[in-house]
Formats: structure tokens, sequence, C-alpha cells
């Protein structure tokens, strides 16, 4: 059986008013549309069309939450912990509330992620940067006194980038902090203009936010439609602008690292953060052929995008399996062979005795299954 899942917007503050309106062909309702949730994640499970919601056809088993993710201001830096770390958390913290704003540890599960560009232009930051690129981009910034800090840390021995992370957001380096965040409002740089204006444009929106200097430390990264990253644990990351299909594994465990007004837990942050430093891969496109893959490192999800020019394309459906609808004129079928309509902005669920999927049409649409299926 095929069952037609849909779900408000969520409207977080750093959501845009436009761009899931615009995504599915409606007038904006004037305010900030952040995520939209298709899964059976209690905190916000899918409408189904009879009725009910998701969880009540999958008993809240599904391994992997999907999204719409719609950004106009940067979220969070957060880091994500691995099953380990978060079993370990999820046990410390058994004494506090569910709804503590100190608990770290919502779950006993991992948090990986992955992220697919909607819009023509996706901005994020992940990972960091390697020390040596990063002393290049502060030589631009000038000789104040917070500038001049910053570049003896990172020209220290052992591990720097933990070390410059924890003074950062110690509480005690904020007037370091203000002295950085000044130079580079007017800093110039040939080779880092993309990182200097994005962090520019970050610091407007969060002014002496620690997190803006954190954010000078990472990776500045691009995503073209269909273009993706892979967010493993431990690996620092934000998402800064833009319209994206999101998949995660089932968790809401989040160590966050700046650039928000919400807890910052700066020991248990570094306790699970890998401040290896290097370049964070872009997963693109297929050059031919109507299904992309996009690899990842974890079972609990897969992720496919199916671009489809007319000629219908068979997916197999082992595993519980979510279609979603992002473009054109999509059409799905299940066993019964009866065609219906996968509306942009909506989603269908195959239920068990459903093995093979039918898409046709033209249009694009994401399939979503557990790992496992895809290799």
């Amino acid at each position: 059986m095929l069952l037609s899942l849909s779900n408000a917007p969520r409207d977080y503050a750093w959501g845009s008013p436009t761009l899931l309106a615009a995504l599915e062909g409606r007038e904006p309702s004037g305010a900030p549309e952040a995520e939209v949730w298709f899964g059976d994640h209690p905190g916000d499970p899918a409408d189904v069309e009879d009725g009910t919601t998701l969880d009540a056809v999958t008993g809240g088993t599904l391994p992997y939450l999907l999204k719409l993710l719609a950004a106009a201001d940067p979220l969070s830096i957060q880091v994500h912990p691995t099953v380990a770390q978060a079993r370990d958390g999820w046990a410390r913290e058994a004494g506090l509330a569910s709804d503590d704003p100190h608990r770290n540890y919502r779950d006993a599960n991992h948090k990986p992620e992955l992220i697919v560009a909607l819009s023509d232009r996706f901005e994020a930051l992940g990972g960091l940067r390697p020390v040596a690129d990063s002393l290049r981009l502060i030589e631009a910034l000038g000789s104040s006194r917070g500038v001049t800090a910053l570049r003896e840390r990172l020209s220290g021995e052992g591990d720097v980038l933990r070390d410059a992370i924890a003074w950062l957001l110690s509480g005690t380096a904020q007037p370091e902090v203000d002295e950085i965040i000044a130079a580079v409002s007017s800093a110039t740089s040939d080779e880092f203009a993309a990182e200097l204006d994005a962090v520019r444009a970050i610091a407007e929106r969060n002014p002496g936010d620690p997190g803006v200097v954190v954010a000078l430390l990472m990776n500045f990264i691009v995503l073209r439609r269909g273009e993706g990253i892979f967010l493993r644990a431990g690996l620092l990351h934000a998402y800064v602008s833009g319209l994206g299909v999101e998949i995660m594994a089932a968790s809401d465990n989040v160590l966050r690292g700046g650039l928000t007004p919400k807890h910052i837990d700066v020991p248990e942050l570094l306790s699970v953060l890998d401040t290896t430093p290097g370049t964070v891969p872009v997963l693109r496109p297929a050059d031919s052929g109507s299904v992309t893959s996009y690899p990842v490192e974890v079972t609990d999800f897969a992720l496919r995008r199916v671009a489809l020019d007319g000629t219908p394309v068979t997916i197999d459906a082992a595993g519980p399996t979510i279609v979603l609808g992002t473009g054109g004129d999509v059409s799905i079928e299940g066993a019964d062979a009866v065609a219906r309509a996968l509306p942009v902005g909506k989603a269908v669920f195959a239920t068990a005795d459903e093995t093979r999927l039918v898409l046709s049409g033209r249009g694009e649409a994401f399939v979503a299954q557990p790992g496992s299926v895809v290799e």
C-alpha cells in the first residue's frame, strides 16, 4: 500500500519565508518556514492521508528522518556524537528531565546527516580547515590583539584547533572575539574572498557571537542543485542558507558550538569533536542515467535522487521507503499498478507489502530507505 504523507513547516527563526513556498508553487505564509519532516519521529510525525500519523503505521521504528530544509539564516554550529558517545551521554544524563535546557543527549543514538541541495546555491560550513590555510586567512585580518592571540594559538603545539575552539567558547575571550570580528568586517584577500564574505554575513546575523570566529576556522562549502555532503559523527558543521533535502539517523543529539542563544556545553562539545582538519567531499549527481546514489558511511539511511525525463524508473522498495516529490510532474505506482500523483513538497510511504515502485513523468523525486538497501 502507498500512503500519502504531508506535514506543516516548522517555524524555527532561521527558516526562510519564501523557499518552501516557491518550491511548492504557493503563496508564502508570512512566517519563517524552516523544515518539513517526513518520518515517524515523535517530535513531529508526518500526517497520513487517512487522518493518522506515520508513527501509528510504523510503530516509531523508522531508522531515519527525511526533511525538506529551508534556511535564510545560519543554523547553529554543531556536532553529533557516535553511537558509543550517545549511549554514554544518555546514561550520564538519566537524572535530567527530558526538557531540561542543559540536557545534551535526547536519546542513545548517533545523528549522521546527508544534505542535498535543491536550490541553485546552498551554503554550508563543514569540517575544520587545515591550520596552515587558516593562518594564511588570518594574515588578512591585520595585527590587533585579538587576531594576534588567535594566530599564536594556532601556531602552537599539539591539538591547536581544539585549544583555539575551547578558548573562543570559554566566555573569557569575548574582547578578543570582538576584535577579530571587527577585523573580518574590513579584511580583503584574493585567496579567501568567498570565506570572508560568508563570515561577514554570518557576523551580521550573529553580532558578537564567538561562533563567528569558529566559523572562520571552518571550510566554506557551496553546493549546486543535486550536490550533497555527508556529515559524519564528530564533524563540526552548520548550514548557512539555501533549500535542500536532508536525511539523518533518527536522533535529536546535538552539541552546539556557536551561532545560537541555546545552551553550549563546551567540555561536552570538545569531548565528541573530531578536530582532524580536512575538506568535506562534495557528492555530485550522476553524469548519466536517471538515478544518483549518495554514498554514506552508515546503514541508518540511504538516499537516491531520481531525475525523470519521461521514461519510467523502477525502484526496489526493500525496507521502509519514503519517496518525496521535489520538482516537475511525477507519479508513482505500487503493486496495484494505479498511478498516483506525487505533488512537489509531498511524499509517499510504501508499506511492507510493496516491493517495487515505478516513478514516471518529468521531474525529480528523492527515495529514502535504510542504508542496507543501497550499496
